[in-house]
């Protein structure tokens, strides 16, 4: 497990060995901010714990104390080469800036972004995407390689170091599973930051879940990583699903119901698709650590996932409710459902 500096952002506790914390961004256009809100306050529902948003002009800063009055996760500012947009926006009171210090002017401007979220405690996010590298690191590698995307980190880490300003994380994201999982490996080796772990321009949400699947959890597999973002094309809640199925599997958060169901075979007798359906959807509404299981035969469920705390195994017409794989009792297939969490709620 790689051992980060710890970074507070807010209510949220980043790296030295804080639990991950699952991001999400608004893609609500920035002057609407009754649109941004009401997006914020549904991701925060879905169990977003972090939310960024673009400020894209000086007059959007306002969008901040909006969200800050309507949601309790902490609020990041997004934002590409203004120095003044940023400042702005920490009066407004951001819980954390992302903005890259080699791309907002010179050593003043640096300072001035420095000195003012070091006054207020702001961390600053560095993002590093393999598209905006610069110029001079791109000739020297000849493509956006990991090794590229660390120079380019350190470098921006080493402008705000300057002005001793640590409270640094940092992300490097390609759409290239392979690059990016050896960038972070690569750069977990060369500082203590935090690092936010995202496969940039992912896709579509089956695609971008299995691209993210692999890229952050592998990392995480590694003991790499302190927050983490699903970037989807599709609803922003999508991603919220996505990135905490991530950590379940992963068994880095427990907080929550873990589903274990079976692929069906030729012994299944129920419409088990179905059934395992309805179980997740009503497992969403529940928020305890246990195990719960759906499989398709009574001959191996029970046995097959004896590790549940509670499931159901289909039979003809009936199935069985079970506990850590011994049998409570036989169910008409119409109430397996409803019995099931019937003795959930009782765990």
């Amino acid at each position: 497990m790689r051992q980060s500096k710890e970074v507070k952002i807010a209510n949220i506790t980043i790296g030295g060995g804080a639990p991950i914390a699952v991001q999400s961004m608004l893609n609500i256009p920035a002057d609407d901010v009754e649109g941004n809100v009401a997006q914020a306050v549904g991701l925060e529902k879905a169990g977003c714990q972090i939310i960024r948003t673009a400020v894209p002009k000086l007059e959007n800063a306002g969008l901040i104390p909006a969200l800050k009055k309507a949601v309790k996760m902490p609020v990041v500012a997004d934002i590409h080469f203004d120095y003044k947009i940023a400042l702005a926006c920490v009066e407004a009171g951001v819980d954390k800036i992302r903005i890259n210090p080699g791309n907002i002017g010179d050593d003043q401007r640096v300072k001035e972004v420095a000195d003012a979220c070091k006054q207020r405690g702001i961390p600053i996010r560095i993002g590093v995407n393999s598209g905006s590298l610069e110029k001079s690191i791109f000739a020297k590698y000849g493509s956006p390689c990991a090794e590229a995307l660390v120079e380019s980190a350190l470098y921006h880490a080493s402008l705000l170091e300057k002005f001793d300003f640590t409270d640094i994380v940092i992300s490097l994201k390609s759409s290239n599973v392979h690059t990016m999982i050896d960038a972070y490996r690569l750069l977990s080796q060369k500082c203590n930051y935090p690092l936010h772990l995202g496969v940039t321009e992912a896709g579509t949400k089956q695609m971008g879940i299995v691209k993210s699947a692999i890229g952050i959890g592998s990392l995480l597999n590694d003991g790499i990583g302190d927050t983490i973002r699903v970037s989807l094309t599709a609803d922003p809640v999508e991603e919220i699903d996505a990135a905490n199925q991530i950590l379940k599997a992963l068994d880095l958060k427990k907080d929550e119901p873990y589903l274990i169901s079976c692929p069906t075979c030729g012994r299944t007798k129920i419409n088990l698709i179905s059934l395992a359906a309805e179980v997740e959807e009503r497992l969403k509404s529940v928020h305890k650590p246990i195990k719960v299981a759906v499989m398709g035969c009574v001959v191996n469920g029970p046995g097959e996932a004896k590790e549940a705390d509670i499931g159901i195994a289909g039979g003809d017409g009936e199935g069985l409710l079970f506990k850590k794989g011994k049998t409570i009792k036989k169910v008409p297939e119409a109430q397996l459902v409803d019995c099931l969490f019937e003795e959930i709620e009782t765990l």
